[in-house]
């Protein structure tokens, strides 16, 4: 059976953080769908079409990933696409808390997914997307924030 991971969040936009958690996993599945999920209560800075194709650049040399958007719930686009695995990070106790509680919910849901943790890199532990936002709103330059080659300009 194929190990599929979905990696679910806004991406608005890509970080540092996303890129390694995403990459450090490609050993452990079949393939990792990045998935972009249409949340509409959050404010959006970028579009989805412009988060999709940052994604699009930053694992285009990587076969085993792909990137989608879906709304709804994360497990049932997981259980829609055949994927047993959501893939998560955790930079923080914080966000441990916050994810165990999701985590926790879809496994009442769709007893046959799995949530699966990996730890931050400790230089990523202070970066996420709020930050570079409110970089960009500044007029500063995030570069050493985002995944090479990619500009938001």
């Amino acid at each position: 059976m194929t190990k599929i991971a979905v990696f679910p969040g806004s991406f608005d936009p890509i970080t540092k953080g996303h890129e390694d958690i995403i990459i450090r996993a490609i050993p452990l599945f079949d393939k990792i769908i990045v998935a972009i999920g249409q949340n509409q209560d959050k404010k959006v800075y970028f579009s989805i079409q412009k988060r999709l194709e940052f994604l699009r650049i930053v694992f285009k040399n990587y076969p085993t990933i792909q990137v989608e958007e879906y709304s709804g719930l994360t497990v049932d686009f997981c259980k829609k696409i055949g994927a047993r695995f959501i893939l998560r990070g955790l930079r923080t106790s914080a966000d441990f808390e916050f994810e165990r509680s999701i985590a926790q919910v879809n496994k009442k849901l769709h007893p046959e997914i799995e949530t699966v943790f990996l730890l931050t890199l400790p230089e990523y532990t202070a970066l996420n997307s709020s930050v570079i936002r409110d970089i960009l709103r500044h007029g500063g330059d995030p570069s050493q924030f985002i995944p090479e080659g990619l500009s938001l300009h």
